[in-house]
């Protein structure tokens, strides 16, 4: 309850100080507008020679490009404002001072920044998927939808365990960036479903940059493709990032001299 607590008074702080430049929502909503345009022409360009890729239809990749919309904005929102300024404080020797509260480090470190006007890709992410349902002409059942909020669920906790796993590097390495920056680019091929993708590259976005269950399964679960199994697997390999994230976090803070250092 305290970490719900928490969670919502730094987000209200960031609602706050994001309403003071108003200016900010025009130019994200200009941004989703690219990101969609963009992606609606890569479906035109690929439909346009044939009917279906990999057995996946038009109204299915709009529902995966909606869900990849909407988890982008998940991760600007809330993730890696967090995961940055983790970094910085990392190598600044200013971490001190989110120690020193009387709160779980990891959770504090995790909550203290959020990007509201970035919530427009979520926003439009929905209005995406809304128009994908319709396309397809599909009635999605209780059970679907709960399936789908729970894939969606499970993979925001995958994407903020690899952010935070990645972003603890910086204990022990001073460059982080990059690394950071290749995961942003992995992030991106989940606009397509993984199975269009050859099986090395599939097998590093379902374990090493699990983009395929924070994109590619909720989108199977809109679709009706998504099986129990399938299920059961996202939990149990959420559950193990949560513990490995957990682990390494703990490691790198032993290695954190401070600023007194």
């Amino acid at each position: 309850m305290n970490t719900i607590k928490l969670a919502w008074t730094y987000m209200r702080i960031g609602m706050l100080n994001e309403l003071q430049y108003r200016a900010n929502f025009f130019i994200q909503l200009f941004q989703s507008a690219v990101a969609v345009g963009t992606g609606l022409i890569g479906l035109s360009l690929v439909f346009g020679q044939v009917d279906n890729l990999a057995g996946w239809s038009r109204g299915e990749l709009l529902a995966v490009m909606g869900v990849h919309i909407l988890m982008g904005g998940v991760i600007r929102s809330a993730i890696q404002p967090n995961m940055e300024r983790l970094m910085n404080d990392v190598l600044n020797g200013t971490l001190d001072f989110a120690l020193t509260k009387p709160a779980d480090a990891q959770t504090l470190v995790s909550v203290r920044e959020f990007r509201f006007w970035q919530l427009t890709d979520v926003v439009v992410g929905l209005v995406i998927l809304v128009v994908a349902v319709t396309q397809l002409q599909a009635k999605m059942e209780a059970l679907q939808i709960v399936a789908f909020v729970a894939a969606l669920l499970m993979g925001a906790v995958l994407l903020y365990c690899v952010w935070l796993m990645v972003t603890s590097i910086a204990f022990w390495v001073i460059r982080v960036g990059d690394i950071v920056d290749l995961f942003q680019g992995l992030y991106a091929a989940g606009r397509w479903p993984v199975s269009v993708y050859p099986d090395w590259l599939r097998t590093g976005l379902t374990f090493l940059v699990p983009v395929a269950f924070a994109v590619t399964v909720p989108a199977e679960a809109m679709t009706n493709r998504l099986t129990g199994e399938t299920m059961l697997f996202a939990l149990g390999l959420t559950l193990l990032f949560v513990i490995l994230a957990r682990v390494v976090w703990l490691i790198g803070l032993r290695s954190y001299s401070g600023a007194s250092a």
